[in-house]
């Protein structure tokens, strides 16, 4: 009984929304019908086009995503829109009209008594039973006929919207071709600036280090004939010196490739990341298969930067690390309890992140309301 209310429910839910659609079709295909010179404007016809894409899309649950300025497919929407939201639109609006007649005549009647026709079934109304009657067959036969009805209408409505809306092969290469060639942009300033860097922290740390290194064992090797004590202490600190510098080198090549995950994989390394954060982290680690390093390296990273901006500036009490293979992709999702407000444009590393992702062909979402809270979610071909 329970499931046959549910779906009673959810098909009415579906109905109303479908009709709110096919309403504001036929509200749209009126526009386009008395503005159309206005309308075909195509700085004008593009945003009332992508109204109705995103509309059918929500109304069919299919993602849209963005797509190039095309004026003459936005002008041939607006010429099939007159006859699709003119026909489609008027069933639903003569639909919604006869069962709102319907629901007042009982009312009406009995403020007025007079004879009113019904739109499916109609009687003369002589008493307020005959009222109720009646209005309650009519308005139970129009409900059924708006459930069959108006759902498949608006379903096609919407595909045909969406058919004519979209992207034609051609511009979605050439679209590929941009977001490709924006995205080598990008991986090229990338690798120019972690090369800069790397060359930077080796020049200013580990080369002056080993240049300090070798003036101290000239100066050993000088004075040893005649004052091997002090010729001692120069090279126990030369020793101290090549540690460091050792350190130093260490640091420099954790932050190309970092030893954990060539050591525990990336399971292990997020692992120890979480056991390291500055709040408590809950891992969840699904199954993985086979990831490349380079994909390995993104996510370890990015896990990296998420945590520290958590700890820093969030103000979070807790936050979660979630990994799994879905397919060709790695999904990583990391998320806190923060006070949110974290923009990629604010210089707190989410557009290196992004950058990084793009580098492998992956995307990065950032939803941070402020408030909070804040997830970050990647995907990452392993292809």
């Amino acid at each position: 009984m329970l499931g046959i209310l549910r779906a009673v429910r959810e098909r009415s839910l579906k109905s109303s929304r479908s009709g709110v659609y096919l309403a504001e079709a036929l509200v749209a295909a009126t526009a386009t019908l008395v503005a159309a010179p206005l309308l075909c404007v195509p700085s004008l016809a593009q945003p009332w086009a992508e109204q109705h894409r995103r509309r059918a899309g929500a109304l069919l649950g299919r993602p849209v995503e963005p797509r190039p300025r095309a004026a003459r497919r936005d002008i041939v929407w607006l010429a099939a829109q007159i006859g699709l939201g003119l026909s489609s639109g008027a069933v639903t609006v003569l639909l919604a009209g006869c069962l709102l007649l319907t629901l007042v005549t009982a009312v009406l009647w009995w403020a007025f008594p007079w004879t009113p026709w019904l739109p499916v079934v109609s009687d003369p109304i002589t008493d307020w039973s005959t009222a109720i009657s009646l209005s309650a067959v009519n308005a139970a036969v129009l409900s059924g006929l708006s459930a069959l009805v108006i759902p498949p209408l608006a379903s096609a409505h919407a595909r045909c919207c969406l058919a004519i809306l979209a992207p034609s092969p051609e511009e979605r290469l050439v679209e590929r071709v941009t977001e490709l060639t924006r995205t080598r942009v990008d991986v090229l300033q990338a690798h120019s600036a972690e090369l800069r860097r790397i060359e930077r922290d080796l020049h200013d740390g580990t080369q002056a280090r080993l240049v300090a290194i070798a003036m101290r064992l000239a100066v050993a090797d000088e004075t040893y004939a005649a004052d091997p004590g002090a010729a001692a202490v120069l090279v126990r600190q030369a020793q101290a010196e090549t540690e460091e510098a050792m350190t130093e080198l260490r640091s420099v090549i954790h932050t190309i490739y970092p030893p954990v995950l060539a050591d525990q994989g990336l399971a292990g390394a997020l692992a120890t990341l979480a056991a390291r954060a500055g709040v408590p982290v809950r891992l969840d680690v699904g199954p993985l298969g086979e990831v490349p390093a380079a994909v390995e390296a993104v996510a370890y990273f990015a896990a990296t930067e998420a945590l520290a901006n958590t700890a820093r500036h969030s103000g979070a009490t807790e936050a979660s690390i979630s990994v799994a293979r879905d397919g060709a992709l790695l999904r990583l999702r990391i998320a806190d309890n923060g006070i949110g407000g974290a923009r990629p444009d604010r210089g707190t590393g989410l557009d290196g992140m992004r950058r990084r992702a793009a580098a492998l062909d992956g995307a990065v979402t950032v939803d941070s309301p402020v408030g909070g809270p804040t997830v970050i979610a990647l995907e990452l071909p392993c292809a």
